[in-house]
């Protein structure tokens, strides 16, 4: 709409412009035409002051409009009308109708006629032309704005109506996760392209759906018929453990094989946990507690733990009020994150926990004295079964630790992240909760 405005603008001046000049061209000629009949058949008998009093009797009432300059042949000027004030209209060779600047009078329309044995030039200002191009301009612009502006708005508004369905299919897509995998794309009765694709997308998340049900049934079922072997072997092992008759290098073997199926079955509890948080059948025991309580008590146990380990641990809070969270997950989420800061910390290294209760969320951020992580690794230890360097920390470990904390930092409508970045040297894990459920 905006370039066919443009081309109309165009295309209206010019021929606009083309027409008037036309106008002007003809009112010289008429003005033409009046002075000759005003001189007469016998004008080639007159005198120059004949001549010039017959002229500016037809000229004087039209003085505003014409500048009328005659001259005979060796351009001997015979007439010149009063507005002229002296001035001579320049005369172009070969050219009978033309436009040209007069200094002192401005733009003029020149035409020239012939009128034996005299040339006659008489000229109309331009200005009014001008004057009103200038003010067809002044529309076209303003025009102009007001058609961009409506394009803008229409165009706006049209993708809005158009990339509306667009829109929800994107948030639908980004809110449909593997704890979310139930919501489904609107579509709309209307079969057109876009109705196609939200239908083609949903059946895409129906078969995610049921893959990723396939796999937690599996694990879950899993999981739980290999407890019962276990629990069988390890009866067998510690039956076997209590025979005299074994030796001591034997019954070494028969406590390593304990230990491992021990692990084993760790291993397996941890996955029958993340297996029904998945699937949403863990349910928490929430209360209302204040976190310095909490954290004294886990601080017991933490002391401990690093005093068996040659290392330290020092814990800080700061912050008056209660949280609403289930006590013993997370006990659970500390004791994950306190035990990789263990096992990566060096002998007499610190360990530090730091607490903060504001009126939104609760903050607990643990600090290790090991090398830290780059950024790709601060998210990969949350994958499950990652575990980056065993060599320097216990080699034991499932690689379930972190997993597990972040789903019940989830549960609990919060979040856990790792940096290296403001540390300088060692890693720091934060834990963020809402102070409430909502």
């Amino acid at each position: 709409m905006t370039g066919a405005l443009i081309v109309l603008f165009f295309a209206g001046h010019y021929l606009l412009e083309r027409y008037l000049i036309r106008q002007l061209d003809k009112l010289t000629e008429a003005q033409f035409k009046h002075l000759a009949a005003t001189l007469g058949r016998d004008y080639a008998t007159l005198t120059p002051h004949v001549i010039d009093e017959r002229i500016r009797e037809a000229t004087e009432s039209a003085s505003l409009m014409f500048y009328v300059d005659m001259h005979g042949p060796m351009t001997n000027r015979f007439f010149k009308s009063h507005n002229l004030r002296g001035l001579t209209i320049p005369d172009l060779i070969g050219q009978k109708t033309y436009s040209i600047a007069v200094d002192g009078i401005g733009e003029v329309r020149v035409g020239e006629y012939v009128l034996q044995p005299f040339d006659v030039l008489i000229a109309t200002p331009l200005a009014p032309v001008r004057d009103l191009m200038a003010g067809y301009r002044r529309v076209f612009f303003g025009l102009l704005g007001a058609a961009l502006l409506l394009s803008a708005l229409v165009g706006f508004g049209l993708s809005e109506v158009i990339l509306k369905p667009v829109r929800v299919m994107q948030a639908t897509a980004i809110r449909i996760r593997s704890d979310n995998l139930s919501e489904r794309i609107p579509v709309a009765d209307v079969s057109d392209e876009l109705s196609q694709l939200a239908s083609f997308l949903n059946q895409m998340f129906d078969r995610l759906e049921a893959s990723f049900s396939e796999v937690r049934h599996f694990a879950a079922e899993a999981s739980h018929e290999l407890k019962t072997p276990l629990s069988l072997v390890r009866l067998h092992l510690e039956r076997l453990l209590m025979d005299d008759a074994l030796s001591p290098a034997h019954k070494d073997s028969v406590m390593v094989q304990l230990e491992e199926i021990g692990r084993v079955n760790r291993i397996i509890d941890e996955l029958l946990f993340l297996s029904r948080a998945d699937s949403g059948a863990v349910v928490l025991d929430m209360e209302s507690l204040q976190p310095e309580r909490l954290l004294a008590s886990f601080a017991q146990d933490a002391a401990v733990l690093a005093e068996h380990g040659g290392k330290r641990f020092e814990w800080s809070h700061h912050g008056v009020g209660t949280v609403l969270v289930d006590d013993e997950r997370i006990r659970q989420v500390l004791l994950n994150v306190l035990t990789n800061a263990l096992n990566v910390s060096p002998p007499g290294g610190l360990v530090s926990l730091a607490s903060t209760l504001s009126d939104e969320f609760w903050r607990i951020s643990i600090v290790d004295g090991g090398p830290g992580l780059d950024p790709e690794a601060c998210e990969r230890v949350f994958n499950r079964f990652v575990r980056l360097d065993p060599s320097r920390g216990d080699s034991r470990g499932s690689g379930l630790g972190l997993p597990i904390s972040r789903s019940i930092a989830t549960m609990h409508k919060g979040r856990i992240w790792a940096t290296s970045s403001d540390v300088g040297r060692g890693l720091r894990v934060v834990i963020e909760i809402p102070t409430s459920a909502a």
